[in-house]
């Protein structure tokens, strides 16, 4: 399996925690980026020739913030160069303040038939704090606008001020319309350098055992609205997984276009950088946008696979590993299981972490990436 990843770093305005490769301000750039943005797409096709993809996915930045020929435009590009698959999963991100009837009949046109919703909070005084540029209301007026498509919302837990009976009442909003298929479910991150970071500094948001006592309770709440938990982050109804994000965890191959996209090709990991400018001025030139780049093999490949798959419900399949790397999981990681034991599920075909441990799973994998 292989999928393709599709950057836009362009958005109407910066939430508190964003450390992505996102620019508010930047906005008059998106002509000339997008005109390289095709260029690398296309550029890059001699490399992946023969290869044929079953995801497409619009991140950003939000997608949904640039004028729709453009999403138009870079999925034509994409469609000549490359072999997609005809049941391929093409998903773009929206926030609900951004999104119109008039840019989803272009986005239906274009072959979308996926949409990530960023929700995040429910309630309108936190989307305030954090930046958000779109109220309950919009997303209610999104979710009709998205009626009968596949539709994916996100959720974020740990907000400053936040209790479990706000958590609940995004999780009900959230998951108010049929259309409705998969939550992502993401405990909050201070990284450094984001206005948030302040606030964690300062001791204003919620302790790790809080945040971990709201997350176990959302998952019990997601699972009686009928969505089951499948990796950490990740829930869904029977049979709508995210394929895109499915292909990450099992360390499938990848290739990413555009402003801090990453790839990973025949073993190797290359990332571009996350300068506009500088990517622009790369593709122009007809240089490589790429700032990093690393082989992922050997030993290293296989702790990247273990740390993969023990993020999922479904764990390790003892014999896709063999398969893969010739040897046996359990012989390879035993110092690693043997220390963890308590809190792994082991048969004769796969071994997971015990559902009961899955948030606290960082700890856990230290042990088997060290």
């Amino acid at each position: 399996m292989a999928g393709i990843y599709v950057h836009i770093p362009f958005c109407k305005q910066k939430c508190t925690y964003c450390d992505f490769a996102s620019y508010p301000n930047e906005i008059g750039k998106q002509e000339a980026y997008f005109a390289c943005l095709y260029k690398e797409i296309k550029s890059k096709s001699e490399l992946l020739k023969g290869k044929t993809f079953q995801t497409i996915y619009f991140g950003g930045g939000t997608p949904s913030f640039v004028e729709p020929k453009y999403i138009y435009g870079a999925l034509k590009q994409i469609y000549s160069c490359y072999k997609i698959d005809k049941n391929a999963e093409i998903t773009l991100e929206v926030n609900p303040g951004t999104l119109t009837k008039e840019k989803l009949k272009v986005y239906k046109n274009a072959g979308i038939n996926r949409f990530s919703i960023g929700l995040q909070s429910a309630c309108n005084q936190t989307l305030a704090s954090i930046n958000r540029c779109h109220t309950d209301f919009e997303f209610k007026k999104a979710l009709e606008y998205l009626d009968g498509y596949n539709l994916s919302v996100d959720v974020m837990i740990g907000l400053p001020e936040e209790t479990l009976s706000h958590v609940k009442n995004t999780i009900d909003l959230a998951t108010s319309s049929n259309s409705v298929k998969h939550i992502s479910l993401y405990a909050l991150k201070a990284e450094e350098g984001t206005p948030m970071f302040s606030k964690y500094l300062n001791g204003e948001l919620l302790s790790d055992d809080e945040v971990a006592d709201i997350y176990e309770e959302s998952v019990k709440y997601l699972k009686q609205k009928g969505f089951n938990r499948y990796e950490v982050s990740n829930f869904s109804k029977e049979g709508y997984f995210s394929k895109h994000n499915l292909n990450y965890w099992q360390r499938g191959e990848y290739i990413g276009f555009g402003v801090g996209a990453s790839s990973f090709i025949d073993n190797r990991r290359f990332t571009n950088t996350e300068s506009i400018d500088e990517y622009v001025s790369a593709v122009l030139r007809n240089r490589s946008p790429e700032v990093f780049s690393e082989q992922v093999d050997g030993e290293d490949a296989k702790k990247e696979y273990a740390m993969l798959a023990l993020r999922t419900e479904f764990g390790v399949s003892l014999l896709s590993y063999e398969l893969s790397f010739g040897s046996n999981f359990l012989v390879d990681f035993a110092n690693a299981i043997k220390k963890n034991r308590k809190y792994l599920d082991i048969t004769e075909k796969n071994i997971k972490i015990k559902s009961e441990y899955l948030y606290v799973q960082n700890s856990i994998l230290v042990d088997f990436i060290g």
